[in-house]
């Protein structure tokens, strides 16, 4: 029987996405839930798998087309089989163990697996559920190439070949088409730009007080809660506290109306090797600092592995972006339409600061609120910024809600 392998709903106000990659070819054999076709949307990439167990027989859908949901992707003839010999020689078999144990990776892990011609089963996996990441196959391949460096001889022939007289004959630029995330980001970013009266507001916090919390009780925090107990639980709970004293910062503007919201959908923002993508912590309000803790480490896996789902992206509120982690100091974030403000925390660094008229060093950060002025008084956003950073200075605030 034939059956017709559609663009499943992809979530939220996303209506078409584009075909990045198949993983399949026509003829091909493929089991019940194998991934065949990576899509990738203006939120996520996503895997779209075999519904029954047969054979690829018509691929519709190129690669690099604009689907809609529900368009036809490709034919799969259930049950049938392919006329190859089930026989392999021993030059194939290492490909096939690639494809066979591939169904459960994730299309930048299997990219790294099938370009390096390994197998799967002697790489140690760290994932949730024995799951292979594409930090453990990095790894490994570092590891390999520590225990079995090159010979000489293959050193001075790439050296030869990396010579500035063959260097003349490669091609100076590539040109590569935006992928269609990319394209959504510099779309949304120079929309934010355009419609918001975007300003940004500065100050600093001192780190000492949460510091010396995570080093007294990080061992006893992980233990309990199987969570690493860092920063951002702290950030996120103190921008609630704050949210709630100014609401008009987790507001948006739509129309000529503006819409108070009495919940707390917290994006974190999150860097990946296909763009910028923002999970969303849900109902923030409600969670722990190691339910929020949790939930971040297990966006950054998603994020890494390609595994964000477009549920994991949408609703947020207000988000939080740490450019601390790659070295920044200070940034002006660009807001994540339509939510109203964004907080941008940076790299901690020990910098002399007065304290009761005495020079002392302290590690210090700076934090700052970029703001949509339409809605949002200088005075709120000030003041906002001002709560959080009393909040973190004394996390005592966060227990006694004050």
């Amino acid at each position: 029987m034939s059956i017709e392998i559609k663009v499943p709903v992809l979530g939220e106000s996303v209506v078409e996405a584009t075909v990045a990659k198949w993983m399949k070819t026509t003829g091909e054999a493929v089991n019940a839930d194998e991934p065949i076709v990576e899509l990738e949307t203006d939120k996520v990439s996503l895997e779209v798998p075999a519904p029954k167990t047969g054979v690829l027989t018509d691929i519709i859908a190129k690669e690099g087309d604009t689907v809609e949901v529900d368009a036809i992707l490709a034919i799969l003839q259930e049950g049938a089989v392919t006329s190859s010999s089930p026989k392999q020689d021993a030059k194939s078999q290492p490909e096939a163990k690639i494809e066979v144990q591939s169904q459960i990776l994730s299309p930048a892990v299997r990219r790294l697996v099938e370009e390096n011609n390994l197998d799967v089963r002697v790489i140690p996996a760290s994932g949730k559920d024995d799951r292979l990441t594409k930090g453990d196959v990095l790894a490994y391949l570092e590891r390999d190439q520590q225990s079995n460096p090159p010979s000489s001889e293959a050193v001075l022939k790439t050296s030869i070949l990396e010579s500035p007289a063959s260097r003349i004959d490669k091609p100076r630029e590539e040109r590569v088409p935006m992928s269609r995330l990319r394209r959504v980001i510099a779309q949304r970013l120079k929309e934010a730009q355009n419609t918001a009266a975007m300003l940004t507001t500065f100050n600093e916090v001192d780190m000492s007080a949460v510091m010396e919390l995570r080093t007294e009780y990080k061992d006893s925090f992980e233990k309990n809660h199987n969570a690493r107990l860092g920063f951002m639980g702290f950030f996120v709970k103190a921008c609630i506290a704050s949210l709630r004293e100014f609401p008009a910062v987790n507001a948006e503007i739509n129309s000529d109306d503006i819409i108070y919201k009495d919940y707390y959908n917290i994006g974190v923002a999150v860097g990946t090797p296909q763009g910028l993508v923002v999970p969303v912590i849900k109902d923030a309000q409600d969670l722990s600092i190691a339910q929020i803790e949790t939930t971040v480490a297990e966006y950054g896996l998603k994020a890494r592995d390609g595994g964000l789902g477009p549920s994991d992206m949408t609703g947020g509120t207000f988000t939080i972006s740490n450019g601390g982690v790659y070295g920044s100091l200070m940034s002006t974030p660009i807001l994540n339409t339509p939510q109203s403000a964004i907080l941008g925390m940076h790299k901690i660094q020990k910098r002399p600061i007065a304290v009761d008229d005495q020079m002392v060093v302290r590690p210090m950060m700076y934090l700052a609120l970029s703001y949509d002025h339409r809605i949002i008084d200088g005075r709120e956003a000030v003041s906002f910024l001002v709560r959080v950073k009393e909040t973190i200075e004394d996390p005592r605030r966060l227990l006694l809600d004050i």
